[in-house]
């Protein structure tokens, strides 16, 4: 694969067959090599903040309209070659990999539709009796310096779209480290943006060990934003370190189904497997616990079980395999290690709990307590946690007593009680009778507590990080 961003960056794309600095990307499930990427080096790294600083970009709102529009017509036109190589890096099923391929696509549309909106504003000055006969206007301009944006694993495309698409829509420039255990398809996604005609020095896709580069992409002088999507503890450590700089960060999620008595419990069901082993459970808006009213606990518990057993689950290339594996063998086993110490304090295995190399299968478990590390802290993959309660003042109080804040699913049809979730969950989105991480592209999407700081991410609302608002006035009226 030829990327003119590493170009940039002064590397060479490429196996290490000559001695030459790169790292091995493998196949979770067959562990064969899918490809290899370069290992970036410091110098390389500044070499490609100095390239993007010294470019100014000049496309017009149009321009980049268009660019983003043949990029989704490139990705909508080879949606299964993409799906494949999403499905090979990370050992996403290829349902899972094909529908974020279309999600990828939808990224693009809404970023092309937003560089044609006019956001700025105007305010009329004689309104007060202070005022003037003046107006004063609003503009939104780029960044002064680069973007640096570092993505995580569990969406290869989408993450990555998700950072770069408001860049390009606001004429900034970026510098992207994708993570290095699926770098492949954003290196791909940068070179159907080149093929799109997105200049290449817009964005520079930088491969690498974190524990090498990652704190030269927070704290380089040329870098005005981070964006940063994945854990809490490495989150936190970018904001201790990236000083008076402008920071996005989408953290983890603990993200509840809160099923009260009056639910549709086949609905319920349903929502709780699919929220639970999409994308392998690797979402931070993956259903992570199952908040049960005990009055239908069991019924409901009967339901996710057998719904449960029929989630097919193996080798993640069969388009007929809903479940591929988990990102590798170690997440695997953490998962396997949380719900053994579970099942060792009292809570009851009713499903899956079986591990071969990175492939867990889908898990259920009752009788989960809140103090249980197994719902505590997020555990992200396929594994459901049934939690009971009493009343609607116990669910809201096990649901906010956790670190987290992302996103939440409430299964009720009493307007009473969606008034109440909806004012008192401590998260950024509640959806009733829908996944928690449910959403559109567009739509704003983030967390409060541990799950997120800064702007939120959609196109439309992360925009807003990518520009300085500048406002002037005119002595007309």
């Amino acid at each position: 694969m030829r990327n003119e961003a590493l170009r940039l960056a002064g590397e060479k794309v490429g196996a290490d067959r000559g001695g030459e600095r790169c790292i091995e990307v493998r196949n979770p499930y067959t562990g064969a090599l899918v490809g290899t990427v370069p290992k970036a080096t410091l110098a390389e790294v500044r070499r490609a903040f100095d390239s993007a600083l010294h470019y100014k970009p000049a496309l017009s709102r149009f321009e980049r309209s268009q660019i983003l529009n043949r990029c989704a017509a490139l990705v909508r036109e080879r949606s299964q070659t993409i799906a494949a190589l999403i499905t090979a890096e990370s050992g996403l099923s290829l349902q899972d990999s094909r529908y974020e391929t279309g999600r990828v696509a939808d990224v693009l549309m809404f970023g092309a539709n937003a560089c044609l909106i006019d956001d700025a504003q105007t305010f009329a000055c004689d309104i007060t009796p202070q005022g003037r006969q003046r107006r004063v206007h609003t503009r939104r301009d780029p960044l002064l310096g680069v973007n640096s944006a570092i993505t995580p694993f569990n969406h290869p495309m989408n993450q990555v779209a998700h950072k770069v698409v408001p860049s390009v829509a606001t004429n900034n420039r970026m510098v992207l480290k994708p993570s290095e255990k699926v770098p492949l398809s954003a290196l791909l996604f940068a070179d159907l943006l080149y093929e799109a005609g997105l200049p290449p020095a817009m964005l520079s896709v930088i491969t690498g060990d974190p524990a090498e580069i990652a704190d030269e992409l927070i704290t380089h002088p040329a870098v005005d934003l981070v964006s940063f999507t994945g854990g809490v503890g490495i989150g936190k450590h970018i904001a201790a370190r990236a000083g008076y700089r402008r920071l996005v960060l989408e953290l983890g999620g603990n993200d509840p189904l809160i099923v009260m008595d009056d639910a549709d419990l086949d609905e319920a069901s349903t929502l709780a497997v699919q929220g639970s082993y999409k994308n392998s459970g690797q979402r931070c808006t993956a259903v992570k616990r199952l908040l049960v009213h005990e009055a239908v606990a069991q019924r409901f518990t009967d339901l996710v079980v057998d719904k449960t057993r029929a989630w097919s689950f193996g080798d993640p290339s069969d388009p007929a395999v809903q479940m591929g594996t988990v990102i590798d063998e170690a997440a695997a086993r953490l998962f396997e290690a949380r719900v053994g110490e579970a099942l060792a304090q009292g809570a009851r295995l009713l499903a899956g709990h079986r591990r071969e190399g990175a492939l867990y299968a889908p898990t259920v478990i009752d009788q989960v307590r809140p103090e249980m590390t197994v719902v505590r802290e997020e555990t992200f993959g396929p594994v459901s946690p049934i939690i009971r309660f009493s009343s609607i003042d116990e669910a809201i109080a096990i649901s906010n007593g956790t670190a987290y804040g992302l996103s939440s699913a409430v299964c009720t049809n009493r307007l009473d009680d969606i008034a109440r979730f909806v004012a008192e969950l401590q998260v950024g989105t509640v959806n009733v009778r829908e996944v928690p991480g449910y959403r559109l592209e567009l739509t704003p999407f983030g967390g409060i507590k541990d799950s997120g700081l800064g702007y939120k991410e959609g196109v439309q609302e992360a925009i807003k990080s990518f520009t300085n608002l500048k406002t002037y006035s005119l002595p007309w009226t």
